[in-house]
C-alpha cells in the first residue's frame, strides 16, 4: 500500500466519521453506535457507490476513482471548496503509479524581496516556505513572533514554533484557533506533496513531540492561509490586533509574504511602530542582513 494510498483512505475515514447522521438527513437511531459519525454504508449510499467499493477506496485498494465519484463523496462528506480541492488531490496522487521525486524547495531569498521587507517597515512582515519555514523578516516581522530569535535560523518555523515555543501560548490569546489554522494551511501543502521531505519531517518532528499537534493533524481539516487579523499579547508593546495578508512570490517554489497592518493614528498602529522603532536588526534564514543596522 502507498502512502498516497493511505492518506486518501484516511482522510475519507476522518471526515466520514466527523459526519452525523442527521447533518445528512438521516435518522439518529436509538442504537449507540460503536464508531463516531456516518458508517460506511451510509456514506456509499449517499454517494451512490457500493459498500465495497468504498470500503476498498478507504483501504487503499482502490485508486482511482473517477471525477464523478470524488465529487459525490464530497457532497456525501458536506466538504467546502477548499476540502474537496485537496480530495481531488489526494486522489490525484493515489492514482499514480509511483511518486515523483522532487527535490527540496530553495530557502534562497531574493535580494529584491529582502528589500521589500525593508521599505514595508513600521509593518512587521516576514516571508515564509511552503511549509512556513521562517526565511526572512523585517526588524519588526522578526520580533513580532516573540522568542522565535531564540532558534537558530535553520530551525525557525511559524508552525513549529506555535505548538513547541513556550512563548507562544503567551502570544495569542486565541492559541487553540491559531493551531488549527497552521494544522489546517500544512493538510492542504500535503494534499499537493504528500511525499515531499521537508514535510515529512516537520510533521514526524511534530507528531512525535506535540500532543496538540497530533490530535488536530487527525481531524484532517483543510485551510490555505489568507488574510485575516489576529491579536498578540506581546510582552514588548502590550495587546495589539492586526490585520495580515499572505501573498505568494513569484518563481518560488511556493514561497509567501507575510504582512501585518493597523489603521493609522491607532493604538495598534501606535504598538506596531513602536515594536519596530525598538527592534535590533535581524538575519536573514541564509545569513543576509534584512533591515538596517540599529533601531530605527
Amino acid at each position: 500500500m502507498t502512502s498516497e494510498q493511505t492518506e486518501l483512505g484516511r482522510f475519507l475515514r476522518a471526515r466520514r466519521e466527523g459526519v452525523r447522521p442527521t447533518d445528512v438527513g438521516l435518522p439518529a437511531g436509538t442504537r449507540v453506535r460503536r464508531t463516531p459519525g456516518l458508517r460506511r454504508e451510509e456514506i456509499a449510499a449517499l454517494a451512490g457507490v457500493s459498500i465495497d467499493y468504498y470500503t476498498r477506496l478507504e483501504r487503499g485498494k482502490e485508486t482511482r476513482p473517477s471525477p464523478a465519484v470524488v465529487d459525490a463523496l464530497g457532497d456525501a462528506l458536506r466538504l467546502d471548496d477548499e476540502e474537496r480541492d485537496y480530495l481531488r488531490d489526494l486522489a490525484a496522487q493515489a492514482a499514480r503509479r509511483a511518486p515523483e521525486p522532487r527535490a527540496a524547495p530553495s530557502r534562497t531569498v531574493r535580494p529584491t524581496v529582502q528589500q521589500l521587507l525593508e521599505t514595508l517597515r513600521p509593518n512587521p512582515a516576514y516571508v515564509v516556505s511552503r511549509t512556513n519555514d521562517f526565511l526572512a523578516a523585517n526588524p519588526a516581522g522578526l520580533r513580532l513572533v516573540h522568542g522565535m530569535a531564540d532558534w537558530p535560523a535553520r530551525q525557525r518555523n511559524t508552525i513549529r514554533y506555535t505548538f513547541l515555543h513556550p512563548a507562544a501560548r503567551d502570544l495569542w490569546p486565541d492559541w487553540e484557533q491559531k493551531a488549527k489554522g497552521c494544522v489546517a494551511q500544512l493538510r492542504a501543502v500535503a494534499g499537493t506533496d504528500p511525499d515531499a521531505p521537508d514535510l515529512a519531517a516537520l510533521v514526524g518532528e511534530l507528531i512525535v513531540k506535540s500532543p496538540d499537534f497530533n490530535r488536530l493533524w487527525e481531524r484532517y481539516e483543510v485551510r490555505a492561509i489568507g488574510d485575516g487579523s489576529k491579536t498578540f499579547l506581546h510582552p514588548v508593546v502590550g495587546t495589539m490586533t492586526l490585520t495580515h495578508e499572505v501573498m505568494t512570490l513569484n518563481r518560488t517554489d511556493g514561497q509567501r509574504i507575510v504582512i501585518y497592518m493597523a489603521p493609522a493614528g491607532t493604538p495598534d498602529h501606535d504598538a506596531m511602530t513602536l515594536l519596530d522603532l525598538t527592534a535590533p536588526d535581524v538575519v536573514s534564514e541564509v545569513g543576509e542582513r534584512t533591515g538596517s543596522v540599529g533601531p530605527r
